[in-house]
């Protein structure tokens, strides 16, 4: 036992909550947002502003034409996998030889491909760092172990894993089409929490294909805690602070949250609010990428998502038009209210002498 609590440490090989919940989780979001967030944005540009360089085909694969935003898109699966091995702190050899595995395993996963790509990628990555460097023919034991041992579990478990995960998706959105105002509060609460807390929101809404209504609960639940953070600590943090949280993460005030636990409360119930208004009032819903459900306004990609789900549903037939109650809930869910909730929620804990001058502060 103890020789293989060495030899794991020796090879970095932690098994542990953070290494994989956290540090793999989030990494994949990395992953998703350079490929699939990035093709979604530019196929929009090209499709809906016409815009030459994004809406030209670059090259055809199998009869089809492909653009920029198609080709980024069509990398997802591998990007997670590589990006999964960089947080595993994996050798050069490993991360690369992740690339086959995390295309097969999304592949064989299909709605559910994200979860099943996590999963996959990080056996084949810890089998290749148990190897990496153990033999004078590295450079072949290595990649033939990860890729054998991430193909071989891709065809085991990845079809299983994306069901179940599609499975549990499902049923979210069921229950949030059949109790919208409970299921408002729930998903737009735990997403949202999940957004600031220091693991991935944007990889659970893809592994759980979150879309819908459901989807549209979780933009706003995201939004709150951003938009949130950012307007009732603008008073100790100023522009750069609106800017670093309002588009960029809500993250950032993990610290603070841990010292005051209470700072936490005012955009939580922000978007205990604005998520069943989402549902039962304006019906938004992120019928884009599911990626794009747990983003908030991270660099505006649930608005964008909103927006192409818009757009899609009106190429299917399945909406006439984009009407001025789309754009008004989504302009007071994403924006307004939470941050209009946010700092009335924050001055009454600020009367109550639950948050000090200094508790928002980064």
């Amino acid at each position: 036992m103890d020789k293989m609590k060495a030899f794991l440490k020796r090879k970095d090989i932690e098994i542990s909550a953070k290494r994989y919940g956290i540090d793999a989780l989030g990494a994949m979001a990395q992953g998703l947002f350079c490929t699939l967030l990035i093709g979604t944005i530019f196929n929009t540009l090209g499709n809906q502003f016409h815009i030459g360089i994004f809406a030209m085909a670059v090259c055809t694969v199998n009869d089809t034409p492909m653009t920029i935003g198609a080709i980024a898109s069509a990398m997802v699966g591998p990007a997670m996998a590589a990006a999964i091995g960089y947080a595993l702190k994996a050798s050069p050899l490993v991360m690369f030889s992740l690339i086959p595995v995390g295309y097969a395993t999304n592949l064989l996963g299909g709605a559910g491909g994200p979860l099943a790509v996590l999963v996959v990628a990080i056996i084949a990555a810890e089998f290749g760092k148990a190897v990496s460097k153990e033999t004078k023919i590295d450079i072949l034991v290595t990649p033939i172990v990860t890729i054998l041992v991430g193909i071989f579990m891709a065809m085991l478990i990845a079809k299983p894993i994306g069901t179940a995960a599609s499975y549990v998706g499902n049923l979210i959105m069921m229950a949030t089409e059949l109790q919208p105002f409970l299921m408002g509060i729930l998903v737009a609460v735990i997403v949202g929490m999940a957004l600031t807390l220091p693991i991935s929101s944007a990889a659970i809404c893809a592994a759980l294909s979150l879309t819908g209504l459901a989807g549209g609960a979780a933009v706003a639940g995201c939004c709150a805690q951003m938009i949130g953070f950012a307007a009732m600590s603008f008073r100790e943090n100023g522009v750069g602070g609106l800017i670093s949280q309002g588009i960029g993460t809500s993250m950032l005030q993990m610290p603070n949250i841990v010292r005051n636990p209470r700072i936490w409360i005012a955009p939580t119930l922000a978007s205990a609010v604005t998520g069943p208004i989402a549902t039962c009032i304006f019906k938004m819903t992120m019928d884009g990428t599911p990626v794009s459900s747990g983003m908030g306004t991270c660099g505006l990609v649930g608005q964008i998502g909103v927006y192409t789900g818009w757009v899609a549903d009106i190429d299917a037939g399945l909406k006439t038009a984009i009407t001025g109650f789309d754009w008004l809930g989504l302009i007071l869910i994403c924006f307004v209210l939470p941050a209009i909730l946010s700092i009335v929620f924050c001055n009454i804990e600020r009367k109550l002498g639950w948050i000090k001058d200094g508790d928002l502060k980064l």
